[in-house]
């Protein structure tokens, strides 16, 4: 599994993210509670996409 180098800035809305999905206050969409360390990862993503930050672009999954 390779890892993807982001930016600082999105490095750093990832760690904030992430340290919400972990005291698990991290809300979807939906307004549920996120549960899955995946699904926080690309709610960081997308959130730092929004705020026009330069994330890599989302290329094809490898897990199906």
């Amino acid at each position: 599994m390779s890892k993807t180098k982001y930016s600082d800035k999105v490095q750093d809305k990832l760690g904030k993210v992430m340290h919400e999905f972990k005291e698990g206050k991290l809300k979807s969409s939906s307004g549920d509670k996120v549960t899955d360390r995946k699904q926080a990862v690309a709610i960081g993503i997308s959130e730092a996409r929004e705020e026009g930050l330069k994330v890599p672009s989302k290329g094809k999954s490898k897990n199906k």
